[in-house]
């Protein structure tokens, strides 16, 4: 999505999508403060590295 990281509904439709990734991995036996730590950590690294569409640091060299 262009310009997602401005867009509101992008980033939280995002981050929605890592809470029920996260979810569904995690041990039952982590506790709600570490799952939210780790939700916010994978949000952090994904905003970091994915400035736009087909741009970051993982993106092949066009």
């Amino acid at each position: 999505m262009l310009n997602w990281r401005q867009k509101s509904i992008a980033r939280s439709q995002l981050k929605l999508a890592i809470e029920d990734t996260l979810d569904l991995g995690l041990p039952s036996t982590y506790t709600s403060e570490f799952y939210s730590q780790k939700c916010l950590a994978v949000f952090e690294r994904l905003y970091e590295c994915y400035p736009e569409r087909d741009a970051g640091v993982y993106a092949e060299p066009g």
